[in-house]
């Protein structure tokens, strides 16, 4: 459907442009956007490597292990459904944690191979479960207390002070996850009722 919604903009676009008389409008955006989109790149590049060889260091001096341990008892709690010691519930936390540090390059492949170890457990493979659904409402709404991605983002548009918007982040995630979490129940609540 995106695809369709990109189509159209892109028609609707070039045809205004060429009504106006000033196709040549087009042709400056596309070499101007791509111009544009390589210099972001390549400022990112630099500082997503920092980020994931702090990442790695994390990892390997135990701390995300330590973020996952403190995540896991929640993570319990919210996915009831899930048992503790399937590989499913590690994924969930592994996931999880990524979003919290907001590296959403990392959250992806952690989110996809937990959405595959809760397919395994989903009885009716034509429907999501309600762990599947739980699952979508939290990495949507990602709280975040360390928004990596961001950070690197307004350093890379040359911004003075990078990291001041971790506050209203955590707070603005904060919100995010509880009412999604709040929502997800009462619809879980009422599905069940309808059952």
């Amino acid at each position: 459907m995106i695809n369709y919604i990109w189509f159209f903009m892109i028609i609707a676009g070039i045809i205004t442009a060429a009504s106006k008389g000033q196709i040549n409008l087009v042709t400056e955006g596309v070499l101007k956007g791509s111009e544009q989109a390589v210099l972001v790149a390549a400022g990112l590049i630099g500082i997503v490597s920092f980020w994931s060889g702090v990442m790695r260091i994390a990892q390997d001096s135990g701390l995300i292990r330590a973020i996952s341990r403190l995540i896991g008892p929640v993570a319990r709690r919210v996915f009831p459904q899930v048992p503790a010691d399937h590989p499913a519930m590690g994924a969930l936390v592994l996931s999880m944690t990524a979003n919290f540090l907001g590296l959403g390059n990392a959250c992806t492949p952690l989110g996809l191979k937990a959405m595959g170890h809760l397919q395994d457990l989903n009885g009716d493979k034509e429907t999501a479960s309600d762990a599947i659904c739980t699952f979508m409402v939290i990495t949507a709404s990602s709280l975040t207390v360390i928004p990596s991605t961001i950070i690197a983002l307004r350093s890379a548009h040359g911004s003075l002070n990078p990291t001041e918007i971790i506050g209203p982040i955590v707070v603005a995630t904060g919100c995010s996850t509880i009412t999604a979490l709040v929502v997800d129940g009462i619809l879980r609540r009422f599905s069940q009722r309808r059952r």
